[in-house]
């Protein structure tokens, strides 16, 4: 026993033992085992973040999408809606610069009606970095065999060309440079085919205003595609003061504003800070994923199944590493007897095999993230897996890396399998030494 002694203070036999049946020769059958569970521990990782990286990466660059195309606000006449009725507000020029000064909100916000918490204050991380005025005016576009409805959205110089640049497939933007309207005019692709327009083509577009029928001509000189069908059959870009003049607006009326913010976490408390603060009655705001619900409402919902995913994957990994360690006990026996015999505790002897089970779990864990992170790079970089842009919105497999899930997957893995394995491990405690030693 002074021995013992000796040896148990003198280094930490447990993970000495450990690392020594740690790699068990090939022709034992728990070496097969031990390859199985890693291999089964480096596909869950992998499936896990290739997940949770393009379901990242599916939100964001629909939701990147929608917000060029609309900002993340929208100012507008409270009776106009989604339905873009030819309701003007005024483009004040204080009201636009009192957004623009808008660096950081600190505001009291209402409680919820459901939780009745106590009103508190709210400090937003950004402000407000631009603001757009837009135009919105419907229109027939016709050729000698066939017509097609369209909402004109009527820009100005203002805009920012930049947001739009990855969408332009062929041609250019609008020009805005002439003292008067420009006639120039952006379609969609899903446009062009329908109609079999190109570039350079003069098209005639009719307007019902006041039930009497008015005709503007206008030059194609670019084509977009943002792959969001919804917008591309029905939107076409135009230069607002055209539209402007066909209605007989002012030059500061304008169907509405867009707002875009540093930080989409401030949308609701920027959005109330505008509404109750800034805007003049009658006049409405409202956030982009409000007023596009259906389609934020869908992206929420990859959540549940990035979730499943996960749990499942965590299951398949438990379930392996679980036969494992029960296995790798049940051919330990006889030297889970000797160990007890030489005085070991019950805790002592699991120690080792979840020392054991730990250098699995991380083998797993090292070549999964490897992998996933290969994968994701290739397809990134070179957009090898490619989708159907109608149903998917998307022409590729997008992939950003959300470095805060992959931190919170690897670790919450390794917790929860090393947790686990602490109940197939009590198993040991029902292994006598006299039995084991008798036993050959």
């Amino acid at each position: 026993m002074d021995d013992w002694f000796i040896f148990t203070t003198c280094m930490n036999f447990e993970r000495y033992i450990a690392s020594r049946i740690s790699n068990p020769t090939g022709k034992s059958f728990s070496g097969l085992i031990v390859k199985i569970a890693i291999a089964a521990i480096a596909l869950s990782m992998m499936v896990m973040i290739l997940t949770t990286n393009i379901i990242t990466g599916f939100k964001n660059e629909i939701s990147d999408k929608v917000f060029n195309f609309w900002g993340h606000i929208h100012i507008a006449d409270g009776l106009s809606g989604d339905s873009f009725e030819l309701i003007p507000i005024r483009k004040d020029k204080e009201l636009v610069d009192s957004l623009l000064r808008i660096t950081s909100v600190s505001y009291f916000r209402p409680s919820s009606f459901e939780n009745d918490q106590p009103n508190n204050v709210q400090q937003s991380n950004g402000g407000i970095t631009h603001v757009e005025a837009f135009t919105v005016v419907p229109g027939i576009v016709a050729d000698k065999t066939q017509f097609e409805g369209l909402l004109l959205k009527g820009l100005d110089q203002n805009y920012d060309v930049d947001r739009i640049q990855s969408f332009v497939k062929s041609g250019s933007f609008i020009d805005f440079s002439g003292e008067k309207g420009s006639r120039d005019m952006m379609i969609s692709q899903y446009t062009a085919r329908r109609m079999n327009f190109e570039v350079g083509q003069k098209v005639n577009v009719s307007f019902i205003l006041d039930e009497v029928p008015t005709k503007r001509q206008f030059t194609i000189t670019g084509i977009y595609n943002t792959g969001l069908e919804e917008y591309d059959r029905r939107f076409a870009l135009v230069d607002m003061r055209v539209l402007q003049d066909l209605l007989g607006w002012a030059p500061d009326q304008v169907s509405g504003l867009e707002v875009f913010v540093e930080d989409l976490d401030d949308l609701p408390l920027i959005n109330d800070f505008i509404y109750f603060e800034l805007l003049p009655p009658a006049t409405y705001s409202e956030t982009v994923r409000t007023k596009f619900s259906e389609i934020f409402e869908w992206l929420e919902l990859q959540n549940v199944n990035e979730r499943v995913i996960i749990f499942l994957m965590i299951l398949v990994a438990l379930i392996n590493m679980i036969t494992a360690l029960m296995i790798f006990v049940l051919e330990r026996t006889r030297m889970i007897g000797v160990l007890k015999a030489l005085g070991a505790t019950n805790w002592s002897v699991r120690k080792i095999f979840l020392y054991n089970a730990g250098g699995i779990i991380i083998k797993g864990v090292l070549i999964g993230n490897g992998i996933a992170i290969l994968l994701c790079l290739i397809q990134k970089y070179t957009g090898l897996l490619k989708l159907n842009e109608a149903d998917y919105y998307l022409s590729q497999v997008p992939i950003e890396f959300n470095l805060w899930s992959m931190f919170l997957i690897n670790a919450g893995t390794i917790l929860v399998v090393l947790i686990f394995m602490l109940v197939p491990s009590l198993i040991i405690t029902q292994i006598t030494p006299v039995k084991t030693i008798q036993f050959k």
